[in-house]
């Protein structure tokens, strides 16, 4: 048995750096640690074992450094779709890096050995 498990959202933001990636990260951190859930404990798996899609949605995806990302996660595979979403704040002054604010979805799923 495979197939999507888990789907968990997370919303980050960079408030006067203006770093995509850091919005990204503290997003996917949001999902990550919002719950615990012992899914591979659960399915008799190992945790490293489990797959993990991160969706990030930002106004500029292009500058978003999934390595970066990869780091955030402590175990199970993981793999990227960066794209256009999120916002972008600017300043009241008029003036500096807008508030950006990054969107998280994280699938998760597991292959289970005969089930």
């Amino acid at each position: 048995m495979s197939g999507p498990m888990i789907v968990e959202f997370g919303l980050g933001t960079s408030l006067r750096r203006g770093s995509y990636t850091e919005a990204a990260a503290r997003a996917v951190r949001a999902a990550l640690w919002r719950n615990s859930i012992n899914l591979a404990e659960y399915m008799g798996v190992g945790k490293e074992d489990m797959r993990i899609k991160v969706h990030i949605g930002c106004a500029k995806p292009e500058l978003v450094d999934t390595a970066v990302l990869a780091d955030v996660f402590p175990y199970g595979e993981t793999s990227f779709v960066v794209e256009q979403g999120g916002l972008d704040v600017a300043r009241p002054e008029g003036t500096g890096n807008p508030t950006v604010m990054a969107q998280a979805a994280l699938i998760v799923s597991v292959e289970v050995p005969n089930a």
